[in-house]
């Protein structure tokens, strides 16, 4: 969260006037939350980010010129901590998965009740918003797809049920309790809900998700499905 006055700086960027609006509402029936700024188009989003740095870009997906996912990969680029969710009507999985390839931290239904909205982006903006199971599944679909095409056999891999349980088939430099949490994260499961299933606190499970990415140098959890698969951890 930003520390000026405790608000999540927020830039909102879609080229209907009106959707522009409505995402303002939203965000400004929450003191937690302020809006710094606005753009038609990914082109002027570029131009007008750095005047005003925010914490969070709300990318509606689809916008003529430069769209949503060209911009969402440019601005990372430019401000690799900064985090993006996009915004769509659509929830074909092509979408969210090249979003989230170009570097988007999250993903919004234009549908989904305001309060669903402001729930789901302070936790995108504290870390620890979840995929849900079944994007989460769906996102492993597309990984062992995309595998398929590249002539990839995941049984000629090392694939298995579950995660690697002997240490020769992990190449990572992780513990026994951070591989534990691995597997719940990439299958969806929320800091909440690992922390439960380990009897640790949800500050524990927090801490050993970043110091997780820190070890992989990945940004976000989407990363970390990916990593999984492509180190033959999880089951296709």
């Amino acid at each position: 969260m930003s520390e000026a006055n405790g608000q999540i700086r927020v830039f909102l960027v879609d080229d209907h006037p009106h959707g522009r609006e409505g995402m303002r509402e939203i965000i400004g029936a929450d003191p937690e939350f302020t809006v710094v700024g606005e753009a038609a188009s990914g082109e002027e989003a570029i131009a007008r980010i750095d005047d005003v740095l925010p914490d969070l870009v709300l990318m509606d997906i689809n916008m003529p010129g430069m769209g949503g996912l060209e911009a969402t990969q440019q601005l990372k680029y430019l401000y690799p901590s900064l985090k993006i969710v996009m915004v769509t009507v659509s929830d074909d999985i092509t979408h969210l998965f090249e979003a989230i390839k170009r570097g988007a931290q999250g993903y919004l239904f234009k549908n989904l009740s305001p309060s669903a909205w402001r729930e789901y982006l302070r936790a995108v903006v504290d870390d620890e918003a979840p995929m849900s199971k079944e994007i989460a599944f769906r996102l492993l679909q597309e990984f062992t797809s995309a595998a398929s095409s590249n002539g990839t056999n995941p049984a000629k891999t090392g694939a298995r049920t579950g995660l690697a349980s002997d240490a020769s088939a992990m190449t990572t430099p992780l513990t026994s309790r951070e591989k534990d949490i691995l597997e719940r994260v990439v299958t969806g499961e929320s800091n909440k809900e690992i922390a439960v299933a380990f009897g640790l606190s949800e500050h524990t499970v927090k801490n050993h998700l970043k110091n997780i990415l820190q070890k992989l140098h990945l940004d976000n959890r989407v990363q970390l499905t990916r990593y999984a698969y492509e180190q033959g951890l999880l089951e296709k």
